[in-house]
């Protein structure tokens, strides 16, 4: 692992640093009171305290949003991260940039971050293991590491100046507690429009119209919104692109398989779908 992203990484634990080890054959990283987590032949590290309450995304789900992010389905909430993550890094003096994507998925818009900020290493963090296998490997400048975000985050205080977190949970008092206090906080969700032509056709779920008001309530208490925009464009997707995007996202775990596969079928092609997300900028409340 990157020395640069190992500095800042903590035992999930104790809290104390961590460093590279070799138990027998395995690689690992261990802490001085020798609590140990093994680096996986995949390339990321363990770093959960115990067992998570859910194993995250599936391999399946996992192949379908590689599959549909590669090929640039999604590409204006990648710009949107990019430009918003080269606004916002500050500058830091004789040190280097961390950027956290905090339920990283496949890596990508992490690697996207990173292309944008050369000076800047990454880690990527989530609780699905098909996802981190492809995180690993996302970006040279990038680890990944198995870690519940609803729990105590194994980096120390302060340490990311930019975290990203599009389309997952939020975690606000652990984001303000590793967030760098001239830091900025990144947060993608869904405008009620998102996949609004698939929604009663494929039965899919729907935005919830609270969730501006959800984040904010999540986030309000240890940050300050100092900015964000709406971003939104349209796709024009093959049936089998539908499919691939169903599968991707949180619909996958409340759908009939085969009932959504007749459904898709009835659609006609090219099949318009809008993508409306909403990205915005968060900055640490000070103490």
């Amino acid at each position: 692992m990157d020395a640069r992203i190992l500095d800042r990484l903590r035992c999930p634990v104790c809290g104390e640093p961590l460093a590279e080890a070799v138990a027998g054959t395995a690689q690992a990283l261990r802490c001085p009171r020798r609590h140990s987590f093994d680096v996986a032949r995949q390339g990321y590290v363990n770093l959960l305290a115990g067992r998570a309450p859910h194993v995250g995304d599936t391999a399946e789900m996992v192949a379908a949003r590689a599959d549909f992010l590669a090929a640039g389905h999604y590409d204006l909430i990648s710009t949107a991260l990019t430009e918003a993550a080269v606004a916002a890094t500050p500058p830091v003096a004789g040190a280097y940039p961390l950027v956290v994507d905090a339920g990283a998925g496949t890596g990508r818009y992490l690697a996207a971050v990173l292309a944008a900020l050369p000076d800047a290493v990454g880690l990527a963090l989530d609780v699905s293991k098909p996802a981190l296998r492809r995180a690993a490997r996302g970006h040279p400048r990038a680890a990944a590491a198995l870690a519940d975000t609803w729990q105590r985050l194994p980096l120390a205080d302060g340490a990311a100046h930019l975290l990203l977190n599009v389309f997952a949970p939020r975690n606000g008092p652990e984001f303000r507690r590793v967030l760098h206090p001239a830091g900025a906080l990144l947060v993608v969700t869904p405008a009620e429009e998102h996949l609004a032509e698939l929604v009663g056709p494929l039965g899919l779920l729907r935005v919830d119209p609270t969730k501006e008001d959800r984040v904010a309530g999540s986030l309000g208490a240890q940050f300050t919104r100092v900015g964000g925009a709406l971003h939104r464009g349209e796709l024009t997707l093959t049936r089998t692109e539908v499919a691939t995007l169903v599968g991707m996202g949180p619909s996958a775990w409340h759908t009939d398989p085969a009932g959504l596969a007749s459904r898709i079928a009835a659609l006609a092609e090219p099949v318009r779908v809008t993508v409306a997300v909403r990205l915005a900028v968060w900055q640490p409340t000070p103490s």
